[in-house]
């Protein structure tokens, strides 16, 4: 059975939300997102935190800042509803503070209060913070970290010196999370040496923690990208104690280190398409624009682990998919490369009982046979 969104609220306003055990918080932020779940609990959540406060050091690598765009795009509650319920203190975000990097024959000049550089520097020797990062790290070249440099310092330098003080750390995007784009083959992929914070694309061995030796409890929210729904839950999740780090992590994260509730193992875009139907039927697009289902112009969404389909997009109206892209797979630890032709159909991928896409099509006049093969979508190579 099937309960709608509208209900499910209805149903959680009569639970007691300090008695959730984690389990049960976990797929009641994850059924309803983070607008009705924080509307519904807002005294709760208020009476929960008393007068604590999160201190929150948001840094950013080699990224486009899609993903703090993201976030900030997010409506109903917006970033400051959510940071102000949730009693968060963003204590930096180099996007969106005031201060600047002042320097004065090459050294820092004037106060934490104008100077973005004595700041954070300051915040990390205080410690008490969850560390997010946005973005991938350079090692490159030769271990400098040289190729990624903000205020004449390495990324890499700096990260590491916030690691290592942080409670935890929340990889934002998948560049942050697996090095992304910045981690695509190419001719000079080795020499720049972009990693992810935990891992580099599927290798848990090559994170940058690996490389500096620094052992601390990782959160990975891919997504180019990620949903702001994803990000604001799972911080929810983690200061309301709901999500305790690190107890929880291994049964609340998938062997990539996503949470389970947002990227599911057992489930793909592709079963709650809005074009399934098509799909189901063989029948497919073979140009842009159409309304059918989108596998022959390479879309990725039946090996594709996260809940865009059911959450959507834009205030929950839309999806890649629903307003005609093909899935491009990124929330995937092998995004790009493993994606890669995007808009070109991936032939050696049978997703229908391991058979060809044209052998679908074909069998689509036998209904039957269609409706026993609903649940049979081939999960991505790998896979819990």
């Amino acid at each position: 059975m099937v309960i709608g969104k509208k209900n499910l609220v209805h149903t959680l306003e009569s639970m007691d939300f300090l008695k959730m055990d984690r389990r049960t918080f976990l797929k009641a932020v994850g059924a309803v997102g983070a607008t009705a779940f924080l509307g519904t609990y807002k005294t709760e959540i208020v009476s929960a935190l008393e007068f604590a406060e999160t201190k929150l050091v948001w840094l950013h690598g080699a990224e486009c800042t899609g993903c703090s765009e993201s976030i900030l795009n997010g409506g109903n509650p917006d970033i400051v509803q959510a940071i102000t319920k949730l009693n968060v203190n963003l204590a930096y975000h180099e996007t969106l503070l005031a201060q600047q990097g002042l320097f004065v024959d090459g050294k820092p000049a004037n106060s934490s209060e104008l100077n973005s550089e004595i700041l954070v520097d300051e915040l990390i020797e205080e410690g008490n913070y969850i560390l997010i990062v946005e973005g991938a790290i350079a090692n490159g070249p030769d271990g400098s970290g040289r190729y990624c440099v903000i205020g004449n310092r390495p990324f890499k330098e700096l990260f590491s010196k916030a690691a290592k003080n942080a409670n935890a750390i929340l990889a934002v995007g998948t560049c942050a999370a697996y090095g992304g784009i910045n981690s695509a083959d190419s001719a000079v992929s080795e020499l720049t040496d972009y990693r992810g914070v935990q891992f580099t694309k599927e290798d848990g061995s090559k994170g940058m923690l690996q490389e500096l030796g620094i052992r601390k409890p990782v959160i990975n929210i891919p997504g180019c990208p990620a949903h702001p729904d994803w990000i604001l839950l799972t911080l929810g999740a983690v200061i309301l104690g709901k999500l305790r780090i690190p107890e929880d992590l291994n049964s609340a994260l998938d062997r990539f280190g996503r949470p389970k509730v947002f990227f599911p193992p057992g489930h793909t875009v592709h079963e709650n398409c809005p074009r399934r139907g098509y799909y189901d039927r063989g029948e497919f697009d073979t140009e842009i624009g159409g309304e059918k289902c989108l596998w022959k112009l390479g879309c990725k969404a039946p090996y594709t682990h996260s809940d865009c389909a059911l959450r959507r997009w834009n205030g929950s109206v839309s999806m890649c998919t629903q307003a005609g892209s093909p899935c491009i797979a990124c929330v995937e630890p092998g995004f790009p490369d493993s994606a890669r032709p995007l808009y070109v159909e991936a032939e050696d991928k049978g997703v229908f009982l391991g058979a060809n896409i044209d052998t679908v099509s074909k069998a689509a006049v036998g209904a039957s046979v269609l409706a026993a093969g609903v649940h049979a979508v081939r999960r991505m190579k790998g896979d819990d």
